[in-house]
């Protein structure tokens, strides 16, 4: 890339430079192969109508010329720290594939899904983002669009397929939409930000923590693996008393969730105070358009949940609410920073998210130049032993990711099951002391209190001195006592029991 080419050079975003170091990691962890980058994410939108796939095309070559960090290379070789450079304009990767004389055309477009997310992205060869359109049939077709996370957050995804298709209406030009607010007024309100006193908040807020909080420290020092999922869904009636009932105790739906899951690493770990990460949208409220803007916002913090055995759940939850409330001025320091300030106890291997998303494509049902988008599915993944993800809706979506290394599918139903129950306790009694909640279910119980106490064994119709005086008679020469230099053999043994027998009765 000459100087001619350049348009910008821009610092990193706190959870940028996180994603770039495991970038960096996992290609190191494989040489030559580009590693395995689990932070690889993916949209994949099902369309129903005739649908222009040049119109569409254009769209996307418009979305990359009208925000500049969508184009970002990340660099490092010979700086003092990464930067993210941005070329004045990128070809816009684009692939068109028919599928429609497929026996199973939606397998086949799964399998191209799979595929894309197998591909790694150099970081240094932008754009970080592609494009694969999938004609189905005549009227249907999908997009698959997979991008690194370092450009994008949950949030922003659903504004840029939004924006797509108001392109994809005028065939990509954009002469009549608004300009969008550009993402480098965020990285100077970053700019602008007071890190030391974040540093001491953080610092003060952790402080006592007995070291890391860890479900998997054998986890250390292994390559990240690819997630898999398992996925429980809450009834409407529980979901509606469990937000009725955080309403009134003056916490959110993301505190009561992350109370539940602060208790569940308790479980675990057999601590009462312990640290996992959350992530935070990381959009301030006083940056002007900040909601619309689009580009890598959220950040993960550590949240610290104490809960002794006596402590009831509404007491947990106003704990954590209180801190956070405390903390929210100072959530813009990256996590790295954040452990440098306040050492091991900031350090954790699970982490947390509520996708309150505020844009869904699919949610209207309008058709753009008679184009619906009919599904809307999504993939996301993190390099950590266990990620819970909560959709909220009428029925509350608990999503575990789990690493396939370190637990098996049962493990992760296990842990659902048990965040179902401590749920539900909450909701049947937020009074009740945490330590008089039953985590296991009955079949855990059954296990633990009476398969693994079976310790049962015949024992034999003899004494002590009998099954002795057996041994020595049949083994009279074999060794029964040695110390140091010492060896008495069975015989000797009960000939020196026999004298001492003799003086003792006499």
């Amino acid at each position: 890339m000459t100087r001619s080419d350049l348009e910008d050079i821009l610092p990193l975003a706190p959870l940028q430079q996180g994603f770039f170091f495991h970038a960096l990691h996992d290609a190191e962890a494989s040489p030559g192969t580009g590693g395995t980058d689990v932070y690889t994410a993916q949209l994949v939108l099902t369309l129903e109508g005739p649908l222009d796939a040049g119109a569409l095309r254009a769209a996307a070559g418009t979305l990359l010329r009208r925000h500049p960090n969508l184009r970002a290379a990340f660099w490092h070789e010979g700086l003092s720290r990464p930067v993210q450079v941005i070329p004045r304009r990128v070809e816009t990767p684009w692939e068109e594939i028919d599928l429609g004389g497929a026996a199973d055309p939606d397998a086949e477009a799964a399998a191209v899904a799979r595929r894309e997310r197998g591909r790694p992205f150099d970081l240094t060869d932008p754009p970080l983002l592609r494009f694969v359109l999938l004609r189905l049939g005549p009227l249907r077709h999908r997009l698959v669009l997979t991008n690194h996370h370092i450009l994008l957050d949950g949030w922003s995804t659903p504004l840029l397929a939004t924006e797509l298709f108001a392109l994809y209406a005028t065939g990509g030009d954009d002469t009549g939409l608004p300009r969008p607010a550009p993402y480098k007024t965020y990285l100077a309100w970053l700019a602008r930000q007071d890190r030391d006193a974040a540093a001491r908040a953080w610092r003060d807020a952790l402080a006592g923590v007995d070291g890391p909080t860890l479900v998997a420290p054998e986890a250390a020092g292994r390559p990240a693996t690819p997630p898999r999922r398992a996925e429980i869904e809450l009834d409407e009636r529980l979901t509606r008393r469990l937000t009725r009932l955080a309403r009134r105790h003056g916490v959110t739906l993301g505190t009561a969730l992350q109370g539940a899951w602060g208790l569940l690493v308790a479980h675990l770990t057999g601590r009462d105070d312990v640290v996992f990460g959350a992530a935070v949208s990381g959009r301030p409220a006083d940056l002007p358009d900040v909601e619309s803007m689009i580009g890598l916002f959220v950040n993960t913090v550590p949240v610290r949940v104490r809960a002794r055995p006596a402590d009831s759940f509404a007491a947990v939850l106003e704990r954590i609410q209180d801190q956070q409330v405390e903390l929210l001025p100072h959530q813009h320091l990256g996590l790295t920073d954040i452990q440098r300030a306040a050492g091991d106890g900031a350090v954790f291997d699970t982490v947390t998210v509520l996708e309150n998303y505020p844009y869904d494509p699919s949610s209207t049902g309008e058709s753009v130049n008679g184009v619906r988008v009919t599904q809307v599915d999504s993939y996301d993944a993190t390099h950590y032993p266990l990620s819970l993800a909560a959709v909220p809706g009428p029925r509350l979506t608990l999503r575990l990711y789990y690493r396939p290394d370190l637990y098996r599918p049962e493990d992760a139903d296990r842990l659902l099951g048990r965040l179902r129950r401590l749920i539900e306790a909450f909701v049947e009694d937020p009074g009740r002391a945490v330590g008089r909640v039953e985590l296991l279910d009955g079949d855990e119980r059954h296990r633990v209190l009476t398969v693994w106490n079976d310790t049962a064994g015949a024992v034999p119709d003899a004494t002590i001195t009998g099954l002795f005086e057996a041994q020595a008679a049949a083994r009279p020469d074999a060794p029964a006592v040695i110390d140091g230099d010492t060896v008495l053999t069975y015989g000797e043994l009960d000939a020196a029991a026999n004298r001492l027998a003799d003086v003792l009765a006499a």
